[in-house]
């Protein structure tokens, strides 16, 4: 039960960023090139994570094939809900822009965004829970990574929520509600797979890896691109060795 309550813990954490940065968002008026920058370093921040943590860790557990099988299926799993997501308004999602629907534009809209958001972020969750497997401490740079990406992810999808004319009450209750199921998705992480076999594992976790970066290359980035391009190159550069200096950190 302890480990089951800190994979939660923990998981509640890194989801409690999407609710700070939808506050921020959606109260302030952030520069659209401030939101860009953030999107770009946090896009880096991930890119290091499911390298040097979670396909490197995916890779020590079973080797290169469940491996590669996995960080394949999961992004193909992630690209085809997200393109049913994506007829049904949910493309823009992370756009801080007026690209997101409004339910009178796009009957439903609201709920496919809210969907596609569960859809990003249950990945990262249960790989935060199936770090603690087997008496371990917790991944410091995979929840750091989620947290750094989460912030800007709420922050530029609430900010186009509002353009959208969404009320208060939509938004905040609904990253509310995935900061809640992120922490319950790190306990079924944690609780489900506490008796598989490495093999096992490392299929999991590579498939949890190429859906995150699937994510990355399909949301986050374009986002940061359309509006800071002179510079997403270099400011995700910066977030991507952020996220390594802390994987050398760690013990």
């Amino acid at each position: 039960m302890p480990g089951l309550v800190e994979a939660g813990g923990w998981g509640l954490l890194a989801g409690s960023a999407l609710l700070v940065g939808a506050l921020v968002g959606y109260l302030l008026r952030v520069p659209t090139k401030l939101v860009a920058s953030v999107m770009a370093f946090g896009s880096g921040v991930l890119l290091s994570a499911v390298s040097f943590e979670l396909i490197a860790e995916a890779h020590e557990r079973g080797g290169l094939l469940p491996t590669a099988g996995g960080a394949l299926t999961g992004a193909l799993v992630y690209t085809l809900a997200n393109v049913v997501l994506a007829r049904r308004g949910a493309r823009h999602r992370k756009r801080s822009g007026d690209q997101q629907p409004s339910e009178a534009e796009q009957s439903g809209s609201g709920t496919a965004i809210a969907l596609g958001a569960l859809l990003d972020g249950i990945p990262e969750s249960i790989v935060i829970g199936t770090s603690l497997l087997g008496g371990g401490t917790v991944s410091v740079v995979t929840v750091a990574a989620v947290f750094i990406s989460n912030v800007p992810e709420g922050l530029s999808s609430a900010a186009g929520m509002r353009q959208a004319g969404r009320s208060r009450r939509y938004v905040f209750g609904l990253w509310s509600g995935i900061a809640i199921i992120s922490g319950l998705a790190a306990m079924l992480g944690y609780g489900v797979l506490g008796g598989a076999s490495g093999g096992v594992l490392a299929v999991i976790t590579a498939l949890a890896g190429g859906a995150i970066l699937a994510m990355v290359a399909d949301t986050m980035i374009p986002e940061a691109f359309d509006n800071a391009h002179l510079w997403i190159g270099v400011i995700t550069v910066v977030g991507f060795l952020t996220a390594f200096g802390l994987s050398q950190l760690q013990p």
